[in-house]
């Protein structure tokens, strides 16, 4: 499929919700020859958003993949969604690729989704280059835009090119490599554009933005530094290289600019892609493991010649069978190929290969290292399990995702529809990583958990126009958590005698808070083992550990799950032949909710990084409106004649915020939200909850 490697790029489009990202995409797949239509978002017609919920919400919900020919290069984009609900979607396509092009509104810089984003590339090392868009837009502000990108996401910008006006005035750009100026053809789509020299005006701000280019560049290339040094000239050969290593090695972000919507600026983007995001060779190795031994490291290589090792990143439903998005790290898959799931330790087929567009396909007969494709056949696999070579097993690191914040309970409106709505939850579950659910025995209800009120609501549609399901839905509830605040010590015993064989199991549990570095209860529950062999033997530890963690599946003030606390395995005891797995099982839960009862627990509540931006005359209005949410204001600003005010708040209040805001500013102000951490619930509030 992919023939010189070098001439491969695996990028993303990432950025905050409503930056512009799938409008660049159209033009990208326009100027690419990808589509010979450019789709527009505002008019349901983007080739990316395929789906009829997004066409309609006008906002990317599924990322897609597409590939496009570059200059003698093939590119491989996924257009991510740029709602926090969606954030799944951004994290599994941010660990399959090897660069990302950020796009920021020019009017707005950093936003905080886009620090999300950001956050999310980082982990995974990604290389990125920034795209400011919307240069047309009132209120566009490219200097504001690079400062937000070096102060809020600590960042290292190097502009590479400068706007020629902004707002209505913006006509084109300056190459600063090429001290020349760019002006696009708006009556072509762009598609053609001339260089010319530097308007006179723009010619001392393109000189400084110059100087401090090379400065930047200079420190990842001795040759251009020594130039640089003794004030010898430089060529446009000389800085692109050095501006390639700082970029490569993730200390460089090179900033380019233009208008999307208008047609400017997005060929010099695809030109930046080529030149400074890595192609899959330039990709440290990536480490993998022997399932069985995750000390054992497995160097894996983008080469076409070795063993099969790929990742499944995401998985859609489809009439004629799930979909399975694979990247190949090494190796060459061809279709009817044998593999191993190594999660699983399941031998798997794939009956097909495809190369996706959206969502139209094309058959393939093979794909190898470096590739981005979709495979249909498998069964067992989920989202983050590596497929391999049966004869060379080797697991890759998985993905993880952020654990859901909100409930909805969800139940068919007929008997009849019970076992179709089970069936249907499966699908989704497979599908997206972020969605839970789970029966309420008390209750009698389904209760399924998201990330947030329009990610329950898009799965909802999905349930009843996908699936086909008529379900009935209560409000959205939020996800409480309980946690400990104190070490406490408990003993469990699980004896039962009935005349033959009968059960013991008998432990001592150390329990102690888990926090973070910030303060904050942990997410994670740990578990180790200090007891001796002649106290609970080896082959039972594995059986406590898992009592342990399922009776910290449900908390002892209100039934929340447990989190952020450590449980050691202190002591105990053993009978030569009554002792079994279930004994042990059963006597660590036992002492699990003795020890919780000691340990002073409290409940937590998911608190949301908000971020409103709302008219000067309406801030006192929000800001009011924020803290007697129980919000905590974190920062206020001013951004021309808006007002943007940062702050956290419970997500168990934001419920209908949306109605709220837009009530009290006439329909002005606008909000994102995030989630933050889990905190203490004040007492009095915890008194309501507790019954």
């Amino acid at each position: 499929m992919s023939g010189n490697l070098e001439k491969v790029r695996n990028i993303g489009i990432i950025a905050h919700i409503d930056a512009g990202k799938t409008t660049v995409t159209e033009r990208i797949l326009y100027y690419t020859g990808k589509t010979y239509k450019m789709g527009e978002v505002h008019d349901g017609t983007a080739v990316m958003d395929y789906m009829e919920e997004e066409q309609k919400r006008g906002i990317t919900i599924t990322s897609a993949a597409t590939k496009c020919p570059w200059k003698g290069c093939q590119i491989n984009l996924i257009d991510t969604p740029g709602h926090i609900d969606f954030t799944a979607e951004v994290e599994r396509s941010l660990r399959v690729l090897d660069g990302g092009v950020a796009v920021f509104d020019a009017s707005e810089g950093v936003q905080a989704q886009s620090e999300t984003v950001w956050r999310q590339s980082a982990k995974y090392n990604l290389p990125c280059i920034c795209f400011i868009n919307k240069m047309d837009k009132i209120g566009a502000d490219f200097e504001m835009s690079v400062e937000s990108i070096r102060d809020k996401l600590l960042a290292n910008p190097v502009a590479l090119q400068l706007p020629i006006g902004a707002g209505d005035s913006f006509t084109g750009l300056v190459d600063l490599i090429k001290m020349q100026a760019v002006f696009y053809k708006s009556e072509q789509m762009g598609a053609t554009f001339y260089e010319t020299d530097i308007p006179s005006e723009f010619l001392d701000a393109a000189e400084r933005y110059r100087r401090e280019m090379i400065e930047l560049a200079a420190e990842h290339d001795e040759e251009l530094m020594d130039r640089y040094v003794h004030d010898q000239p430089v060529d446009a050969e000389m800085i692109h290289r050095a501006i390639r290593k700082g970029a490569l090695a993730n200390e460089l972000q090179c900033v380019f600019v233009g208008s999307a919507l208008k047609y400017i600026g997005v060929q010099r983007l695809l030109d930046g892609v080529l030149a400074y995001l890595p192609s899959p060779l330039d990709r440290p190795v990536i480490m993998g493991h022997k399932q069985s031994d995750k000390d054992k490291a497995i160097p894996v290589k983008c080469d076409p010649h070795g063993s099969l090792v790929a990742l499944a990143f995401k998985i859609t439903g489809d009439v004629h069978g799930d979909l399975y998005y694979l990247r190949i790290y090494q190796g060459r898959l061809k279709s009817g190929t044998r593999v191993l799931n190594v999660n699983r330790n399941k031998r798997e087929n794939i009956t097909r290969i495809f190369e996706m567009h959206a969502n139209e396909r094309r058959i393939l007969d093979s794909a190898s290292a470096g590739d981005i494709v979709a495979v249909v056949g498998l069964k067992q696999t989920l989202t983050g399990d590596t497929l391999c070579d049966p004869k060379k097993p080797v697991a890759l690191p998985s993905i993880a995702f952020p654990q859901t914040v909100i409930n909805m309970s969800i139940e068919p409106r007929t008997a009849a529809e019970k076992v179709k709505l089970a069936d249907a939850l499966a699908d989704l579950k497979r599908e997206d990583p972020t969605f839970e659910c789970r029966f309420d025995s008390e209750t009698g209800q389904t209760i399924i958990s998201g990330m947030g009120e329009l990610h329950l609501e898009v799965l909802q549609h999905k349930l009843i126009k996908e699936k086909g399901v008529n379900v009935r839905v209560d409000k959205p509830r939020v996800a409480y958590r309980e946690a400990i605040t104190r070490v406490a010590e408990a003993e469990g015993k699980f004896v039962r005698q009935t005349g033959g064989h009968g059960q013991y199991g008998h432990v001592v549990l150390k329990i102690e808070p888990l926090m973070r570095d910030d303060g904050h209860w942990s997410r994670d529950i740990e578990f180790e083992s200090k007891a001796g062999g002649d106290e609970v033997p080896r082959e039972y530890v594995a059986d406590v550990e898992r009592g342990a963690k399922d009776a910290l599946g449900c908390g002892v003030l209100a039934g929340y799950p447990v989190v952020g606390l450590r449980v050691t395995l202190i002591g105990g005891s053993f009978h030569s032949v009554d002792s079994s797995s279930l004994a042990f099982e059963q006597a660590a839960a036992v002492a699990v909710e003795k020890g919780l009862k000691d340990a002073g627990p409290v409940l937590l509540e998911p608190v949301m990084r908000l971020q409103a931006i709302v008219p000067q005359a309406n801030f006192g209005a929000v800001q009011g409106g924020l803290l007697a949410k129980r919000g905590l204001i974190t920062g206020c600003r001013t951004h021309g004649n808006m007002q943007v005010i940062d702050a956290k708040v419970p997500l168990v209040e934001m419920f209908g915020y949306s109605s709220e805001i837009r009530s009290v500013t006439a329909g002005r102000g606008s909000f994102t939200m995030e989630p933050l951490n889990y905190e203490r619930v004040p007492d009095q509030v915890a008194e309501q909850l507790v019954v």
